[in-house]
């Protein structure tokens, strides 16, 4: 969000004649038991929630400005003090849970698709690690960045915050509009997800209009979600951010399934990472074999064009961060309150500290090689990320970008000193999540001290609170993402057991079998740990003729016959986790060599070609990797975001629109809220895993619009959900003095 009169004039004065809003001379409460709490309850929420949504569709919203507007609406001033500082502090200390979470679950889950289990414990400590790391490598750039480059560099997020604190004082802001939206979106994912009263997608493939006569059609396919948390998201980025993303899932769902089912169905042979031949696979097993391989590759070229465009600021903060820590030092006798650090000793000690605890603890299982490479990767990027989020944002700090580029770094020294097996890959990711969770974390720092700047908090009780605030939020997306991958994960048995040799169990981890009496051949009881070891298994590596896909299976330790095969829910079609799924494919197919060069290249090439016509070909290619039920909801709310543009005569896409973008925050945080608690139904005994509902509270689900009909009328209701989403959601944009309200 980009701010008003209070930033312009903030923008034209230099550090040395800036006065924040609340002078260096001035003491009011600000590091107060109340504020911390309200931070760390709002960052465990929004870190949830967003864990959640990153899972589904590989994207987060910030979150900063509505935990300032609810900060502002709970923490009242008291005995006639000022109470803005005690606002900044909950909200540096919540922002912390959406940065983490987003960071994590870009690149953890990736654990699942190299063959390994994902645990709270190891989740949770890698989270901590990198969080922690992001905030003490960004912290001793503050003076140079964050003062000293005031008026240069922008940080819209972190001024924006500023601008809201600066309204809330004086009684100009309210958090009506999340807390509405809160409850609408709890509401309809309630009735979809827990009550059943709504289908989970209305979708059709275009042979239902048009007939089969033609191949295209019956591999042609429409669909959209009813999720209100894309809605929301839609709305924030805007329309043209959801066009792009969506005509992306269109390109996969109308033209490139269709041209491989065109041009493959003559085949009778198996092709490339099919398991049966082309013409006897559905859309969706198109999708899995060949279609997201050519989306990981775009996504791939999309992330490093974005890391190429922002060498420059790369350049510069190198050559800028080198200067300011030359530089420290002012031999000042006296400091004010509104520079006070966190002394540099202790801070890059710290960092050290860190890493060597990184090194010695055997969660994390990383050699000291490992730890070097965390240290210097993460210096690097963190810097680099804290810049460029002041240039152009944290909406544009390229993450993916980064973390890719370390990905590809680490896996190279690898390969040129023969590292490739099953463990040197864990050891890859542990090192590309711990660097990407500091990077992310760095450049939502430095966003938080602009913030604190501009309101003239004090600097080290701040840096203090953005410890605080990953310390509570990284349990809560540890516990997120590991509960909602658990609660849907299935172990199916065999119907043909076979053996594999002992190497390939070599480096791999033990697991309990699931009991699950609502699927068919699962076990009837949960094992001991360590009676069966988890591995992942190839299309070579499986028996010819098996008709089994490559994946993750359980092997009995005692024999070393594969007798499950494991379905987790992290890949599946409720949590595809786009972003982890990517860093897997890139790990695996670096270290073994084995790349589906052929489709990746494809993707590549249409990643070019979106750069050549002068579109962000990363928001395109993530479209390009996702089905298209997943960003046809997220293309709604940015088709409202368009008509209330222009229905209230706003400049379009603004990011000083606070309106909408409050209620849709609200609406992304009840409705992912709800999808958790929903999810969780999965635990309880007779869940419906088809319909993802528990019968005995879904008591809508059997009508004719509920969520197990297939009939006309179904996706009907389900569309006109969507529309009255939308409805609210246009109505919730209005100027507070528009009678549209």
């Amino acid at each position: 969000m980009r701010t008003t009169v209070f930033a312009e004039i903030a923008m034209n004065e230099s550090a040395k004649d800036f006065t924040p809003l609340v002078p260096a001379s001035e003491i009011q409460p600000e590091l107060t038991l109340r504020s911390i709490l309200l931070g760390a309850l709002l960052g465990i929420v929004f870190g949830a929630a967003s864990t959640y949504l990153a899972l589904k569709v590989g994207l987060t919203v910030s979150a900063s400005v509505p935990i300032a507007v609810l900060a502002i609406a709970v923490l009242r001033p008291r005995n006639g003090k000022r109470a803005i500082l005690e606002h900044n502090i909950a909200q540096t200390t919540g922002s912390a849970g959406e940065s983490v979470a987003a960071a994590v679950v870009f690149t953890v889950p990736a654990l699942v698709f190299l063959g390994y289990p994902m645990g709270i414990g190891q989740t949770t400590m890698i989270a901590l690690a990198g969080g922690v790391l992001g905030v003490l490598m960004m912290v001793p750039l503050r003076r140079y960045l964050i003062v000293k480059e005031h008026g240069t560099l922008r940080y819209p997020e972190g001024k924006a915050c500023a601008e809201i604190l600066r309204i809330g004082e004086l009684g100009g802001t309210s958090a009506n509009k999340v807390f509405l939206g809160m409850g609408i979106g709890a509401g309809f994912k309630a009735l979809q997800a827990v009550f059943g009263g709504v289908i989970a997608t209305v979708g059709m493939k275009l042979s239902a209009l048009f007939g089969n006569k033609l191949a295209y059609f019956e591999k042609s396919y429409l669909g959209c979600d009813f999720d209100p948390a894309l809605l929301g998201v839609g709305y924030i980025i805007g329309y043209r951010t959801s066009l792009i993303m969506v005509a992306g899932s269109l390109m996969t769902s109308l033209i490139v399934i269709p041209l491989i089912y065109t041009f493959g169905q003559g085949n009778p042979n198996l092709f490339g990472f099919g398991t049966t031949p082309i013409a006897e696979m559905g859309w969706n097993e198109i999708y899995k074999a060949y279609a997201r391989h050519i989306g990981a590759g775009a996504v791939a070229t999309g992330g490093l064009f974005s890391l190429f465009r922002a060498l420059p600021a790369i350049g510069s903060a190198l050559r800028s961060s080198v200067q300011s820590l030359r530089g420290r030092g002012t031999g000042d006798a006296v400091v004010e309150r509104t520079n006070r650090d966190t002394p540099t000793p202790i801070l890059l000690f710290g960092a050290m500290g860190l890493v060597a605890l990184i090194w010695l603890t055997p969660m994390f299982d990383v050699p000291l090689i490992g730890a070097a490479l965390i240290l210097v990767f993460g210096f690097l990027f963190s810097v680099v990320s804290s810049r460029v989020t002041g240039e152009v944002g944290s909406t544009s700090n390229p993450l993916s970008g980064m973390t890719i580029a370390v990905l590809m770094g680490t896996c190279g020294l690898f390969l040129a000193v023969g590292w490739g097996d099953p463990i040197h890959k864990k050891l890859a990711l542990t090192i590309g999540a711990i660097v990407c969770i500091a990077v992310s974390q760095a450049g939502t720092c430095s966003q938080d001290l602009k913030t604190g700047f501009l309101v003239g908090a004090t600097p080290i009780r701040q840096q203090g609170t953005l410890v605080i605030g990953v310390l509570t939020s990284v349990l809560a997306v540890g516990f997120t993402a590991y509960g909602l991958n658990l609660a849907s994960t299935r172990d199916v048995k065999l119907d043909q057991p076979f053996a594999v040799v002992a190497s390939q169990l070599a480096g791999r981890e033990s697991v309990a079998l699931r009991a699950d009496s609502r699927v068919a051949n699962a076990p009837s009881e949960t094992t001991a740990q360590g009676d069966y070891v988890l591995v992942r298994l190839s299309q070579s590596e499986l028996p010819a003729g098996a008709a089994l896909e490559p994946g993750n299976y359980l092997v009995d330790a005692a024999t070393n016959q594969v007798l499950w095969r494991r379905y987790d829910g992290i890949g599946g079609d409720r949590l595809p986790a786009p972003q982890a799924s990517l860093m897997a494919t890139m790990i695996d197919g670096i270290l073994d060599q084995k790349l589906p060069w052929d489709l990746i290249l494809i993707g590549a090439a249409i990643a070019v070609f979106m750069e050549l016509l002068g579109i962000g070909s990363l928001t395109f290619a993530v479209g390009l990797y996702l089905k298209v039920q997943y960003t046809m909801p997220v293309f709604l709310g940015g088709l409202v975001r368009k008509i209330a543009d222009r229905r209230y005569r706003r400049a379009p896409d603004a990011e000083d629109e606070p309106e909408g973008t409050l209620f849709s925050s609200g609406l992304i945080a009840g409705a992912s809220i709800l999808g958790i608690v929903a999810a969780l139904q999965a635990f309880a005994p007779g869940f419906d895993a088809d319909f993802g509902i528990l019968p005995s509270i879904a008591f809508l689900a059997e009508l004719p619009f509920g969520a197990k009909s297939d009939e006309p009328v179904a996706h009907a209701f389900c569309a006109f959900a969507l529309v009255a989403l939308g409805w609210f959601l246009f109505r919730s944009a209005a100027p507070r003095d528009s009678g549209a309200r």
